[in-house]
């Protein structure tokens, strides 16, 4: 049995969707990384410091 697999070039759709989750994962760590409020700084504070993000 043989298989031929094929190179599917991305799409311009592809690519925004990948940009626009890449922007808000980015978002999301900023924005909790940054956090006054207590509640949210210590719901990620332990993934951020995982994470190697300085939170501190």
């Amino acid at each position: 049995m043989t298989t031929i697999t094929q190179a599917v070039p991305a799409t311009r759709t592809d690519i925004i969707a990948i940009f626009a989750a890449l922007c808000f994962g980015i978002a999301i760590i900023v924005v909790a990384g940054h956090a006054q409020a207590s509640s949210l700084h210590d719901a990620a504070h332990d993934t951020r410091h995982a994470a190697g993000f300085p939170c501190h």
